[in-house]
C-alpha cells in the first residue's frame, strides 16, 4: 500500500473533509498507527486551525500517537460486564 492510497484526497482543489480523516482512521490499529498519522498530517497540512477536518485530524493524530506507543485494549478489559474468554485468561477459565 502506498503512503497515499487514494490520490484524489491530495489533488489540487480537493478540500479535505472530516469524512476523509475518518476514512483513514476507521480501521486503525497500533501496528499501523504511525503510518496513518503520517497520512493524516499530509491531508490536513494546508488547512487553517479552525477547519473541522484539521480539528478532527489533530484529535486522531493524538489518539494514534497514544495507541502506537501504549497499545489499546478492546473487549473484556475495555467493556464493563463482559467476562474474559477462556483463551485470554491465565488460568484457562
Amino acid at each position: 500500500m502506498s503512503q497515499h492510497e487514494d490520490p484524489a484526497r491530495l489533488e489540487d482543489g480537493h478540500e479535505p473533509t472530516v469524512e476523509d480523516v475518518r476514512a483513514l482512521t476507521g480501521a486503525s490499529t497500533p501496528h499501523f498507527a504511525l503510518q496513518l498519522r503520517a497520512r493524516i498530517r499530509a491531508l490536513i497540512r494546508e488547512l487553517p486551525p479552525e477547519h473541522p477536518a484539521r480539528i478532527e485530524g489533530e484529535r486522531e493524530i493524538a489518539r494514534l500517537d497514544q495507541i502506537a506507543f501504549t497499545g489499546e485494549v478492546r473487549g473484556h478489559r475495555a467493556e464493563a460486564g463482559l467476562e474474559p474468554l477462556r483463551s485470554v485468561t491465565t488460568d484457562g477459565g
